[in-house]
C-alpha cells in the first residue's frame, strides 16, 4: 500500500511527495469541527483554521498518515509545526505521524534560490527515509510534468469560472478535492468537469482577496446572496495553479515554489496590489472584496492599496469568523453595487 504524506500550506513541493510513490494529501480544517483539542496547545489567539486542523488531527479525523510536511507559509503554520514536534517529543503516546517543515523564501535573489534549493533537497532525503523508495530524477521529472498537467487543467477550468460557466463555489471544491486524490485521478476529475456543458451562472462579478479558504462555505454564502467569484488571489484558489515548474529539475521546482505568489503572509502591500488589479482585470470583476478571518493579520494592511489599484467598487470584511460571514458583512456586501 502506497504511503499517505499529509501536507500544510501551498509551499510544500508536492512532486516530491508524488515521486517518492507516496500519496499528497492537503490537510484543512473544518469550521464545523470541534476546536477544544487544538486550542489546548495553540491558544485561542491563532488562526481558527490552523486550531481547526490540529484538532481534527489530534482526533484522527485524517486517517492513516506515514508524515506530515508543514510549510512556514505563514505564522499559524509555524506554531503548527512547533507544536506538533513538541507534542511528539514530550507525549508519545498522542498518535502523530514525522513532521517536516519546510521554509521555502519568496525574495526574488539567486542566494534565495539556492536557500529554497537546499529545503527541496533536504524534503527530499526526508520522504526517501520516511517511504523507503529512492526519489530518482525520472520519478521526479515524471511528477512535475504531472502536476504541471493538473496545473494547466485547473487552469482551464478558472477560464470557464472567468466566462461566467463556473461558479467559485464549485470550482473552489473541485480544487479543493484535487489536494486529496493522487494526481492521475486529480487530472481524471478536473477533466471530467471540463467536458461537461456549463449553463451561465448569474450574479455580480467578484474577485475575492485576503484570508485563505479551505472550504466553500464562505463562498457558498456570497453567491447566494447574488455574487459570483470569477477569480481570488489565495493559495487553495487560483495560487495553486498559476505558476507552472517547467523544467524536469530540482532547480526549477525549487525557483517554482521561491517565485510563487504573492500571498498576503509573505509578499509586500505593492506586490499583493499589483497582482490583484492584474487578476482583476483578466476575470472581468466587478467588484472588490476582502474576506478576513479573525487573528489572520496581513490582509487588511494590503486592502487600501488594492481597492485604489483596482478601481473597483469594494469593501472590507473583517474579524470574520471561520467559515462564516458576520450580519454586518451579509449588509455590507448588499450595499455593492
Amino acid at each position: 500500500m502506497a504511503a499517505v504524506i499529509g501536507y500544510v500550506g501551498a509551499d510544500v513541493p508536492v512532486e516530491l511527495i508524488t515521486a517518492a510513490g507516496a500519496r499528497p494529501v492537503r490537510l484543512a480544517g473544518r469550521p464545523d469541527a470541534d476546536r477544544t483539542l487544538g486550542e489546548k496547545y495553540l491558544g485561542r489567539g491563532l488562526d481558527p483554521a490552523a486550531r481547526s486542523l490540529l484538532s481534527r488531527l489530534l482526533a484522527g479525523e485524517f486517517g492513516r498518515l506515514d508524515g506530515l510536511v508543514v510549510s512556514r507559509d505563514c505564522e499559524a503554520s509555524l506554531r503548527l509545526f512547533y507544536a506538533l514536534r513538541e507534542l511528539r517529543r514530550v507525549e508519545p503516546a498522542v498518535a502523530l505521524p514525522p513532521v517536516h517543515l519546510v521554509d521555502v523564501l519568496h525574495l526574488p535573489h539567486r542566494t534565495t534560490t539556492r536557500y529554497v534549493l537546499a529545503k527541496v533537497r533536504q524534503l527530499r532525503a526526508t520522504l526517501e527515509s520516511w517511504t523507503g523508495s529512492v526519489i530518482t530524477d525520472a520519478a521526479l521529472a515524471d511528477a512535475i510534468t504531472a502536476h504541471d498537467r493538473l496545473r494547466a487543467l485547473l487552469g482551464e477550468m478558472a477560464a470557464l469560472r472567468r466566462r461566467g460557466r463556473l461558479s467559485g463555489t464549485r470550482a473552489l471544491s473541485i480544487v479543493a478535492r484535487t489536494t486529496a486524490l493522487p494526481v492521475p485521478a486529480a487530472i481524471e476529475l478536473v477533466e471530467s468537469v471540463l467536458e461537461e456543458d456549463h449553463a451561465p451562472v448569474p450574479g455580480l462579478r467578484v474577485f475575492l482577496t485576503g484570508s485563505g479558504h479551505d472550504g466553500p462555505e464562505v463562498y457558498e454564502a456570497l453567491e447566494e446572496a447574488g455574487l459570483l467569484i470569477v477569480g481570488e488571489d489565495h493559495d487553495w484558489g487560483d495560487l495553486l495553479w498559476q505558476r507552472r515548474v517547467g523544467a524536469p529539475t530540482e532547480l526549477a521546482l525549487a525557483e517554482r515554489y521561491q517565485h510563487n505568489g504573492p500571498s498576503a503572509p509573505r509578499a509586500s502591500i505593492r506586490a499583493r496590489a499589483a497582482h490583484t488589479a492584474a487578476a482583476a482585470r483578466e476575470c472581468g470583476a466587478e467588484a472588490l472584496i476582502s474576506y478576513v478571518r479573525e487573528h489572520d493579520d496581513a490582509p487588511p494592511w494590503d486592502y487600501p492599496a488594492q481597492r485604489e489599484a483596482t478601481g473597483l467598487p469594494a469593501v472590507l470584511l473583517e474579524r470574520q469568523p471561520y467559515g462564516g460571514l458576520t450580519p454586518e458583512a451579509r449588509t455590507a456586501i448588499k450595499e455593492l453595487p
